[in-house]
């Protein structure tokens, strides 16, 4: 199994998204890229953390590619938005990949510099510190409230 991580806007939509990936074996929403410790989610919301709402995936790399795993990134928000996916305004809702590995981050930046627009892309691409789970009510929200399935 491998994992990877990725920020693109608010956390409920791209689990959801990602969830319905084969290969895809788990799906954590939570925060990284930021300084605070432990954060929770009113933290993050009120900016003082410089965490991003991410997605963390642990996935079967023979059934799914990394690559893969980008084209979902790229497709399913807007990597051309800084510090905002539709009506979700703040540096919590940006686009960011962290990266797990040297590889990823080689990938993920040729990825970027193969799509259209590239110039335009405000997507942070960078090596991933720590992950910080959201709180329980934040997992597989959209699935609790009966919006995916």
């Amino acid at each position: 199994m491998a994992k990877a991580n990725f920020a693109m806007g608010c956390f409920w939509k791209p689990e959801a998204t990602f969830r319905q990936v084969r290969g895809i074996i788990d799906t954590t929403v939570g925060y990284c890229g930021g300084h605070t410790e432990n954060p929770t989610y009113r933290q993050v919301c009120a900016g003082d953390t410089s965490h991003a709402e991410a997605v963390l995936l642990e996935y079967d790399p023979e059934q799914v590619s990394y690559e893969g795993l980008l084209k979902v990134f790229w497709s399913n928000h807007n990597p051309r938005s800084e510090n905002q996916q539709g009506p979700d305004v703040g540096s919590q809702y940006r686009s960011a990949i962290f990266c797990m590995t040297d590889e990823q981050l080689r990938l993920a930046t040729e990825s970027r510099d193969a799509q259209p627009e590239a110039d335009k892309i405000v997507t942070q691409i960078e090596p991933s510190g720590p992950f910080y789970p959201a709180e329980e009510y934040h997992q597989r929200y959209l699935e609790k409230q009966g919006r995916v399935g």
